[in-house]
């Protein structure tokens, strides 16, 4: 036999052997019953039977069988021969598969909320392993674990937390409620202990020095060169202390000094102090004014008539009766705060004592003024020439007795009339137009080019000027002089709206200078018509002219300029070419309205246009 003839023998022998090899195998599984799993025991007395049949050893029961967590027991138990081996697996809970045994059962208890599978397989005489059908089950947890439950608590805390949360919240708020109130009412209790403190200082000390004590701690002392001092002294009244009771005698000079202070409150003058019975002030401090001579011997009359009223009514009920001197001098004084911790404002100079020693060269019941304060008060008091009179330390000096208002100036009663008031006025206009001009060079913006202190001082100059030579009436004069002080002072604070913030100033600053509401109203008046281009009185036309005056002067060309200037870096106008014919077209149509300010015109239109297109080439 050929070796490819062997080769083929032995195949067939092998292929043979192996043939009844298998059959053997499955003869002997032909002779044994397969395990399969049959029942299924839960708590030990309920008892599921699978049925049993031909599957898919890897097939899966469709339906899971679903146990509660109590019976949670159970016992998986295969139909078989003993001549088999098994092993388990509970997917979900073991770690790892049995050791071969020959228990056909096997046994769980206590299992765990879960998932499990439950697998199975077994061998005969140690031959091929096999796996039986797998069984699936769920054990439920208890309910307070199951899945809604714990939603249930998420929801709970959820709403505990933010109940905490807005609890504190509430807590935090009502807390910070409770300090903002507390805050608050310190703030109130330290506003009102403020203003009291104040207030104290005001009725001790002029309110600007007050405010400088209390910003810097300390006060400077300032040279005015216009005051008027008043000294006023009771007649006798060391004699008086002896003879009345103390308690009755300071009561009196409190009912004194008192109606002093209201009078000289009217008047704006300072009380400056009293020692004993002498009574101080000074008028034109610490707010510099023309008027403070007119004024200090104003309320020196008051002062005489109030005591003169007392002393007829204690000669009625044959009481002693209170006489007073009354001194006073116009001069230079400096004036500041003396003291650390009792602080005290005083005046100084030789103004001071000058007044002190015309009071004591008074008269009971006179008023004695010197002959400088007379010069400057004669056009509106009747005074009384005295002479020469010699005076302690200063030689001889003229004095007068003031015996009321010039009849011309008062009214039946004695009183300044409307003819005295319209004088004081005029006065007063000058103090107004230089703390104007003060506030155009200290507070306005430096590109303010125009709208300036020099426009002012231009424009108010030129109205009394127009006035005098149109013939318009002192009162109305009065009121247009004070239109044309205020009619560009809004632009200091606010360039889009100037006059709205030129008529605060009117309702603001008048007032302060004893102007009344008819001066408040008509200056009103006169601005918002200027501003509206109206003409509807004399005082319109005047004002109109004032205001345009620059049209016809020879320095319109550089005003005009400094306009453009000024209104580019407002950012009102930034092209000169249309400026220029904007101007030309101002010159064109504007005319003067009084015939005083055509003659006063020096440039002819048609010059200052030819000026303006030499100005654009």
């Amino acid at each position: 036999m050929s070796y490819s003839g062997r080769s083929i023998f032995f195949y067939w022998i092998i292929l043979f052997l192996s043939i009844l090899q298998a059959s053997a195998s499955e003869s002997a599984y032909c002779t044994e019953e397969i395990p399969v799993l049959a029942h299924v025991t839960i708590n030990g007395d309920s008892v599921i039977s699978v049925p049993l049949g031909k599957t898919d050893k890897h097939l899966f029961f469709s339906n899971s069988l679903i146990i509660n967590h109590r019976n949670n027991n159970i016992t998986f138990e295969l139909q078989g021969d003993d001549a088999f081996e098994y092993q388990y697996f509970l997917k979900g809970f073991d770690k790892v598969w049995t050791l071969w045994n020959r228990k056909n059962f096997k046994e769980y208890t206590n299992l765990p909320a879960g998932h499990y599978t439950f697998q199975a397989r077994f061998r005969a005489n140690g031959k091929t392993e096999t796996e039986i059908r797998a069984f699936t089950f769920r054990v439920l947890p208890i309910w307070y674990f199951s899945g809604i439950a714990i939603v249930f608590y998420l929801i709970l805390v959820s709403l505990i937390v933010w109940a905490l949360y807005d609890q504190l919240n509430l807590r935090f708020a009502r807390k910070q409620y409770m300090l903002e109130q507390i805050i608050n009412k310190r703030t109130e209790d330290l506003i009102i202990e403020k203003e009291k403190t104040e207030a104290l200082l005001a009725n001790v000390l002029p309110k600007t020095t007050a405010d400088e004590i209390i910003a810097k701690g300390k006060a400077t002392k300032i040279k005015y060169n216009f005051v008027t001092v008043l000294f006023s002294d009771i007649q006798g009244f060391t004699k008086i202390a002896e003879e009345m009771n103390p308690e009755i005698l300071i009561d009196e000079l409190d009912k004194f000094f008192f109606h002093f202070d209201s009078v000289v409150e009217k008047y704006g003058i300072e009380k400056i102090k009293t020692i004993g019975d002498a009574y101080m002030c000074a008028g034109g401090i610490p707010e510099k004014n023309r008027t403070n001579p007119v004024e200090v011997i104003l309320a020196a009359l008051e002062m005489r008539t109030y005591m003169n009223k007392l002393k007829k009514t204690s000669e009625l009920e044959g009481m002693k009766y209170w006489d007073i001197r009354i001194g006073i001098h116009t001069g230079t004084v400096v004036a500041g705060v003396v003291g650390q911790k009792k602080l005290s404002y005083d005046i100084w100079g030789d103004t001071v004592n000058t007044a002190s020693r015309m009071e004591s060269s008074g008269e009971a019941g006179k008023i004695n003024i010197s002959g400088t304060t007379y010069e400057f008060v004669k056009d509106f008091f009747d005074c009384e020439y005295r002479g020469k009179m010699p005076v302690k330390y200063k030689g001889e000096l003229e004095m007068y007795f003031v015996n009321g208002i010039i009849p011309e100036l008062c009214d039946e009663n004695g009183a300044p009339s409307r003819k005295f008031i319209i004088k004081m006025q005029m006065i007063k206009l000058q103090d107004i137009e230089e703390m104007i001009t003060k506030m155009f060079d200290d507070e306005a913006s430096p590109n303010l080019y125009f709208h300036n202190s020099a426009l002012v001082k231009n424009i108010s100059n030129h109205v009394e000027l127009l006035s005098t030579a149109e013939k318009l009436p002192e009162e109305e004069y009065i009121n247009l002089k004070l239109a044309s002080i205020f009619l560009f002072t809004g632009y200091i604070s606010d360039y889009e709206k100037p006059m709205e913030a030129s008529l605060r100033l009117v309702e603001e600053i008048l007032p302060k200078y004893a102007f009344n509401r008819g001066n408040i109203e008509s200056a009103t008046k006169i601005i918002r018509n200027s501003y509206a281009g109206h003409q509807e009185s004399l005082s319109d036309n005047i004002l109109h002219d004032a205001r345009y005056d620059y049209l016809g002067r020879v320095d319109y060309m550089k005003l005009t300029d400094k306009l453009l200037r000024e209104r580019t870096e407002y950012g009102k106008h930034n092209d000169r070419k249309t400026w220029i014919e904007m101007q030309k077209k101002l010159l064109t149509d504007h005319e003067f309205i009084t015939n005083t300010a055509r003659l006063l015109r020096s440039v002819p239109v048609n010059d200052q246009i030819a000026g303006l297109l030499e100005n654009i080439e």
